[in-house]
């Protein structure tokens, strides 16, 4: 009984990390789209005029 509660709670700990480092992964790379998106209008916008 103590061996499969091991083997799970292994398993849980191994998941938990590999969803973490996905979501700082995805967290990344959306922060750095974010801010060359931003500075690409930040751009575009001294070109408009009205």
């Amino acid at each position: 009984m103590n061996e499969k509660a091991f083997k799970t709670m292994g398993v849980t700990g191994v998941g938990g990390i590999a969803i973490g480092i996905i979501v700082i992964v995805v967290g990344v790379t959306t922060g750095i789209l974010s801010v060359v998106s931003g500075a690409r209008l930040l751009k575009v916008r001294k070109g408009l005029t009205f």
